[in-house]
């Protein structure tokens, strides 16, 4: 009979997200998570397969904690919901500032090949759940098209917030943009 687990899965994903994020998939070493989880090597390879089955969970959970906040979902579909997204979106947790996976797509050339399909099917539904919002609209250009504008424009907010720019700044530059968006 085995040893009981005296760690969650989820809590070593939550502990190792900010490592991955602050060090990036290949600088971050199994001596850095343990450190940051608490849980030692054999704990850690007991739940996971090796460092790239964890780094792999973690940006899964992190998608799927960024689906669970409803930015785009939690009022009537509009702009609001893009507006939220846009406003909230890039700070997900105290202390964190942009996006993980906008952090790791300078990264693309070294991560898993598993990651980039994880970070491009979380943009997909992304732009699925923007135009489904712009949709609820009156616009002269296609939901699509504006919901492509969207995404980027986000990513270039994360950018930004990743390199410490002035929230109230940030705050500025989404209420322009809103501001053009509902005009198109």
């Amino acid at each position: 009979m085995g040893r009981k687990k005296l760690f969650s899965r989820e809590s070593v994903l939550d502990k190792a997200i900010p490592v991955f994020w602050a060090k990036g998939y290949a600088d971050t070493s199994l001596q850095d998570l343990e450190l940051a989880t608490g849980v030692n090597k054999s704990g850690l390879y007991s739940e996971f397969k090796d460092k790239e089955d964890l780094f792999l969970a973690s940006l899964s959970h992190y998608q799927m904690r960024q689906m669970e906040r409803g930015l785009l979902t939690e009022g009537a579909p509009g702009w609001n919901n893009i507006e939220r997204l846009l406003k909230l979106g890039y700070s997900p947790r105290d202390g964190e500032k942009g996006c993980f996976s906008v952090r790791l797509m300078p990264d693309l050339g070294i991560l898993p090949a598993r990651a980039h399909d994880v970070m491009t099917a979380s943009q997909a539904g992304l732009k699925l759940a923007i135009a489904a919002n712009i949709e609820a609209e009156t616009t002269r250009l296609p939901a699509a098209v504006l919901a492509d504008m969207v995404v980027v424009f986000f990513f270039g907010i994360c950018i930004d917030q990743n390199l410490e720019t002035d929230r109230a700044e940030t705050t500025r530059k989404i209420d322009h943009f809103m501001t053009m968006l509902r005009a198109s």
